[in-house]
């Protein structure tokens, strides 16, 4: 019973590799034990593998046949495998991306929309000025007075249009898939204003927890070409409010390409996304082709970044593989799902550990690494610091390895019951890291996982 509690509270931390082995040292004690195989079916269905997953609820189910929940689980199991085998066999080199073949022009903008339009005015642009509007989403020529009324009336629980929506996820994945996998971050010429120094603000994750969001723009300003931000992943997923949250990261993208970078996290996956709430989420605000638009667009953000060409920031951590050099990520190729090993897996993955070396990752999927491998890395590709995020933090930042891994997580009160405190990070030419910290900010009632449905719900 011991065993199989800790996996389950493993399985709400995703540490899902430390619960398919305590679910499996409860299975060997009592193979009698469903639970034991509700928990390792759980975390497997988690890292996709499905099969294995249904494996282990139609234990369950042999079990206890009149378990309503295991048949739900197992039915979802069945499910993922025929979806897999079906993607599988429909895919090729031919496969069009939606991008290629949605048309938003063929979306009309009714005339009860009361939202912001992005040429301005209180109608939207006629159907001969639509190739207009179409540039008006190319980068940097989206105005920014629609980028601050579109922020407005997301805080206010309002959407903006599907049309403009799908014209902005069409250009970013256009935008993102022209990059490589590793880009450079150089601070501005000038600070934001007169008494401030030249600097870049990182954040970590804030996994659509949109009021915290606003409040670090409160604190610290809106993103500008003279106060860029770099947020490191896991925009989304957990928190209610991912839609907003992605949306304004990529409405000032395309605004000022240089006013804010984003990274990958490993909740930028279409798996994470069906069980931890986004999927859900933006089916419920939008519809599933603009979902299929989101993941086009996660599969080509950009892995890593290098600050000042020092500071190398990334999702989870670092390859443990030796001798990896910025150029081998640089050249990780994307438009993927991430594979279950491999550079682009440990950069998205991989969490730090006390000790030197590796070892296999308490998530089942990346490793943890050591402060040698730290180092290593670092020195091989003469960079001073490791900045990551994927970990809640009680003071909203933690540094180890002797100073040269920091882990930043922006997302206070994470899922509306850890109790963190958020952080982020100022660079400036020192590329001296320096911390603010802050609570959480209240928020409408609408409960952190309100539309996960994975799993029956277990993940929630």
């Amino acid at each position: 019973i011991v065993l199989s509690n800790r996996a389950f509270a493993y399985v709400k931390v995703e540490n899902y590799g430390l619960a398919i082995m305590d679910a499996t040292n409860a299975i060997k004690a009592d193979p009698t034990y469903a639970k034991g195989y509700y928990r390792r079916g759980t975390a497997e269905f988690a890292l996709n593998k499905y099969k294995a997953a249904r494996k282990d609820f139609k234990k369950v189910c042999q079990l206890k046949p009149k378990d309503r929940d295991a048949r739900t689980r197992l039915a979802a199991c069945d499910k993922a495998v025929k979806e897999a085998a079906f993607a599988a066999a429909i895919e090729s080199e031919e496969t069009i991306p939606l991008s290629e073949s949605y048309d938003p022009n063929q979306l009309s903008v009714d005339a009860g929309y009361d939202g912001p339009h992005p040429a301005g005015g209180a109608v939207p642009l006629p159907d001969a000025e639509l190739d207009m509007e179409e540039d008006l989403f190319q980068p940097g020529h989206l105005p920014i007075d629609f980028v601050m009324a579109s922020v407005e009336r997301f805080k206010n629980q309002k959407l903006i249009h599907k049309r403009y929506v799908a014209r902005l996820l069409i250009s970013a994945k256009r935008h993102f898939e022209a990059m490589s996998s590793l880009v450079q971050v150089s601070l501005p010429e000038s600070g934001p204003n007169d008494d401030t120094k030249p600097r870049v603000t990182v954040c970590g994750d804030t996994h659509g927890q949109y009021y915290d969001v606003l409040n670090i723009f409160d604190m610290n300003g809106y993103p500008s070409q003279k106060n860029p931000y770099l947020f490191n992943g896991d925009f989304v997923d957990r928190g209610s409010f991912s839609v907003e949250v992605i949306l304004t990261y990529l409405l000032f993208r395309m605004a000022d390409p240089s006013c804010i970078t984003l990274l990958r996290g490993n909740h930028e996956t279409k798996n994470m996304n069906k069980i931890y709430g986004f999927e859900g989420e933006v089916k419920a605000k939008y519809d599933d082709k603009i979902f299929d638009l989101f993941l086009e667009v996660f599969q080509y953000l950009p892995l890593a970044a290098t600050v000042g060409e020092k500071v190398f920031v990334t999702h989870g951590g670092l390859p443990v593989k030796p001798g990896v050099t910025l150029d081998d990520i640089r050249n990780i190729k994307r438009g993927c799902e991430p594979p279950e090993s491999g550079l682009m897996s440990d950069l998205l993955w991989s969490d730090p550990q006390p000790f030197p070396g590796k070892a296999p990752s308490k998530r089942g999927v990346g490793y943890s690494f050591g402060p040698d491998i730290t180092e290593a890395f670092l020195t091989e590709n003469n960079l001073s610091l490791l900045v990551r995020s994927h970990e809640v933090k009680d003071e909203g930042y933690l540094v180890e390895h002797g100073g040269k891994t920091i882990t930043v997580f922006s997302a206070p009160n994470y899922c509306d019951s850890m109790g963190n405190k958020g952080a982020f990070i100022h660079f400036d030419e020192s590329l001296e890291p320096k911390f603010t910290q802050y609570e959480a900010s209240p928020h409408p009632d609408v409960k952190p996982m309100a539309y996960a449905a994975g799993m029956g719900g277990l993940f929630v």
